[in-house]
């Protein structure tokens, strides 16, 4: 079977690949970041989050959040009642160390299409359980640095990570080459 490829148009090319627009992706990436970051940060030093009542914040939150959300969905309900209040402790430090690492990789430009998608992954566990708050905004966000992820870490660790690894656009030396083709052309 041919394959098709459709050409990206000007206007997508000019907003998402565009290293001239990186400035914009910085602000936007630094911006979500450190909202990440405070949100670990409060949760870092507090007991109910991490130490000797670990999983208390989590546990109590979550059962609020089911008991006023009728509307929550009943997969993600049951998800939280067998899976995430069983294992509250867990849960917790997971949080915490999750939100304070998208943080940071966002701020620094590290994997930063992959940690916005981590982060959107987040935004949506909290809107499912009710907390609003800033997380639609956060996930809008989220969503065009994805869209932008090869000039969105431009300005960071993503200019040198990236072509190591191979982009679209280079075959990186991490990408190990078979038979004269690169791997991801072999698939």
């Amino acid at each position: 079977m041919a394959t098709i490829e459709i050409e990206e148009s000007k206007l997508s090319r000019f907003l998402f690949g565009n290293t001239r627009l990186s400035i914009i992706w910085l602000i936007i990436r630094v911006y979500i970041g450190y909202q990440w970051i405070i949100a670990g940060w409060s949760k870092l030093g507090n007991l109910a989050w991490l130490g000797e009542s670990a999983g208390f914040a989590i546990k109590n939150f979550l059962i609020q959040a089911t008991s006023q959300n009728p509307h929550m969905s009943a997969w993600f309900s049951y998800f939280i009642e067998n899976i995430v209040l069983k294992h509250p402790v867990f849960f917790s430090y997971l949080v915490v160390y999750g939100e304070i690492i998208v943080g940071v990789a966002l701020i620094i430009g590290l994997l930063t299409g992959i940690a916005a998608a981590f982060g959107i992954f987040m935004n949506i566990n909290y809107l499912l359980a009710g907390a609003i708050s800033i997380n639609p905004t956060m996930i809008v966000l989220e969503i065009i640095l994805i869209l932008a992820w090869r000039t969105s870490g431009w300005i960071g660790f993503d200019r040198y990570l990236l072509p190591s690894f191979g982009v679209s656009w280079i075959t990186g030396p991490v990408i190990k080459k078979q038979n004269g083709q690169s791997f991801r052309n072999t698939v």
